[in-house]
């Protein structure tokens, strides 16, 4: 591993456990054993080490989800959402920290002024809205889903399931005991519920 791949991957890890703020470069440099010329040689200062982890880690989520699509078939439009649901609680479980990561508040306060960062967020929530809505307009077509604004219902959804990956990501729920009922309710909501528009 690269001395600046090191570099990210422990501020990374710093940054999930401690937040932005609760990280300090000084704590970074012991870790990686890379002195902070070092560290400030690959990265301007620590708001550009953040950005340069949120860009890997949404190419890293978009991958996976690319090659999900790729390698899965779904015989509908609502098993492609349900399939879908499965494999973002799976991926969150995988990435723990990186997902800890995405869900702190300082990314979101950081989007406000900083474009980088808010281009990085939308690319990530943007792809996975899309997955959900090409899952719905497709059901919709296979009439497995009933009529209803596809992207407020991916929305909807995707608020939904992203919520319980929040509960379990910060230890107060395990998703994995939801799972049957998250999908009850998502089937609910695309065959009979309403969801408004």
């Amino acid at each position: 591993m690269s001395k600046r791949n090191a570099i990210l991957a422990a501020a990374a890890s710093l940054f999930s456990t401690n937040g932005f703020k609760g990280t300090s470069m000084a704590e970074l440099s012991r870790i990686t054993g890379a002195a902070g010329g070092t560290i400030f040689h690959h990265f301007k200062n620590k708001e550009d080490l953040f950005l340069n982890i949120l860009g890997d880690l949404k190419e890293t989520i978009l991958a996976k989800f690319e090659s999900h699509l790729a390698t899965s078939h779904y015989n509908s439009g609502l098993a492609m959402v349900e399939g879908v649901v499965a494999f973002y609680l799976q991926l969150a479980g995988d990435m723990e920290d990186q997902f800890l990561l995405l869900h702190r508040h300082y990314p979101y306060q950081m989007a406000v002024t900083n474009s980088v960062c808010r281009q990085h967020l939308e690319a990530i929530f943007d792809c996975l809205l899309d997955i959900f809505e090409k899952g719905i307009v497709t059901g919709q077509k296979d009439g497995t889903v009933k009529a209803m604004p596809p992207r407020h219902t991916a929305m909807v959804l995707f608020a939904m399931v992203d919520g319980i990956v929040r509960l379990n990501t910060y230890h107060l729920y395990n998703a994995g005991s939801l799972y049957n009922d998250l999908m009850t309710a998502c089937r609910k909501i695309l065959t009979t519920g309403q969801v408004a528009g």
